[in-house]
């Protein structure tokens, strides 16, 4: 093992406090940190931002070519074309991945504009320039067309040095290099900052990598950072070995979390007959519920609690909130001058008379576990599953057995699961460990079917719930 690989598998993980109602929990490596230490805005987030600004730019020079073309020549003999042509290089672009444009070799973004832009041209070509101009029409929608080509050359690199002006461009990376080629990087992309890359110290959103790792090494990496790449060579200096023409042009190739183990197909069909349906059936009994959550505590009326997910990766929770919004405080108040409560709470990790729980409606959510009909959005998505282990915060999850949580982390998270049908809130964590183990090491799609049959009686029943 080379000494990068060993100082980072010996670098400490990451953590960072929980919302009210939950305990500590592992931090996202999708959202960034402010210097107060502020949750900042989120990965997908900034890029979604600067997809949108460079597809705004583009749209812009098409706006701009129309009003230089119609100087010279009778834009009436355009029609609708501009509009089309538009909408019809700014899909293009979006299908090729060309938005925001970051993470590519020069080559490589200028063969994905020409691409582009042939592609258009031989559609105007093809469907005689969307209007009754005929020939002549066509003509024009092709000088439209190369002109607005052009002109989103600058347009584009305006917007992205706004962006990058504004620190929304790029994602924050961590170099795992030798000293000497670590500084020689963070220079080459801190210059280059079109690539989109920007060097941090800190344990940024990925990691860059001058070796193609260890199947060891890689899982570590994942669950420290939400992306691997290892980079390709640049002009200036051999990095990896790997070549950008290999590569399609990317600055890098990601490498994939081998511990990964995908959710089967036929568990997945079983997720998605039952989530659609149910999430539809499901839509006037979330808006009642909401209505009635804010009339009791005016305020938000979904929340997301951090939770550990399929394969070790973060879960972004949503449930509809059953508790008051100083829940947190609440709890430690109960728990700091009532020592029964405080037992009870440390062996079941729940309340049987829970200050924190709105009235009525919150008791009525948790006994029927409407507040976890939100989460067949994650079902749908493909984060969870309709049957598995509960995913528990992480204050839970710390009083279990290291080698049992990663069994749990195997397979995907459920709404519903075998200890939800028994003993449900009444299970100590023995009791947890047993049934869940029994699960995992006996799952099956009828199993699946059975216990979902079972929550319907287990939800009628009432037995256990809190």
């Amino acid at each position: 093992m080379s000494r990068p690989e060993k100082d980072l598998l010996s670098a400490p993980v990451t953590w960072q406090s929980s919302e009210a109602g939950s305990s500590a929990k592992h931090a996202d490596p999708g959202v960034m940190q402010s210097a107060a230490g502020a949750p900042a805005i989120s990965q997908k987030t900034r890029r979604a931002i600067c997809a949108g600004a460079v597809a705004l730019a583009d749209l812009l020079a098409f706006g701009v070519g129309y009003l230089h073309l119609s100087l010279v020549a009778n834009p009436a003999m355009l029609g609708i074309a501009p509009v089309m042509i538009a909408l019809t290089v700014v899909a293009l672009h979006w299908m090729i991945g060309f938005y925001p444009g970051d993470r590519l070799q020069p080559q490589e973004i200028l063969r994905r504009h020409t691409l582009a832009f042939l592609a258009a041209a031989l559609l105007v070509a093809a469907i005689g320039g969307f209007d009754q101009g005929g020939w002549p029409g066509v003509a024009m929608s092709e000088v439209f067309l190369m002109i607005a080509t052009i002109l989103q050359v600058p347009a584009r690199y305006l917007v992205q040095h706004f962006l990058h002006h504004t620190g929304l461009w790029g994602t924050p990376t961590r170099f795992i290099a030798d000293a000497e080629k670590a500084r020689a990087l963070e220079t080459f992309f801190t210059l280059n900052w079109r690539f989109g890359l920007i060097p941090t110290q800190e344990e940024g959103a990925i990691v860059a990598l001058d070796y193609v790792p260890t199947r060891e090494v890689a899982i570590d990496l994942h669950r420290r950072y939400d992306k691997v790449l290892v980079l390709a060579d640049l002009p200036q200096q051999r990095v990896s070995g790997l070549g950008p023409r290999a590569l399609r042009g990317a600055v890098g190739e990601w490498i994939a979390d081998p511990s990964f183990v995908p959710i089967s197909l036929r568990k997945r069909a079983f997720d998605l007959a039952i989530a659609v349906p149910a999430l539809i059936l499901a839509a006037p009994i979330l808006a009642l519920a909401s209505a009635a959550i804010w009339l009791v505590d005016p305020g938000t009326v979904f929340y997301r609690q951090t939770r550990d997910g399929h394969n070790g990766r973060v879960l972004r929770m949503l449930k509809l909130r059953t508790m008051y919004q100083d829940a947190d405080a609440r709890l430690q108040a109960l728990l700091r001058a009532d020592p029964a409560a405080r037992a009870e709470w440390e062996t079941h990790f729940k309340l049987k008379d829970d200050p924190r729980i709105l009235p009525v409606i919150g008791k009525f959510l948790r006994a029927s576990s409407c507040d976890e009909l939100p989460q067949l959005l994650h079902v749908i998505a493909g984060e969870m599953s309709i049957v598995g282990p509960r995913p528990f915060p992480e204050y839970h999850l710390a009083a279990m057995p290291a080698a049992f949580r990663a069994k749990r982390a195997a397979v995907a998270p459920g709404i519903t699961g075998l200890w939800q049908i028994t003993a449900r809130s009444d299970a100590d964590l023995a009791m947890q460990q047993q049934l869940d183990e029994h699960y995992i090491d006996n799952r099956s799609v009828w199993l699946d079917l059975w216990i979902v049959l079972g929550t319907f009686a287990a939800l009628l029943g009432r037995k256990g719930a809190y």
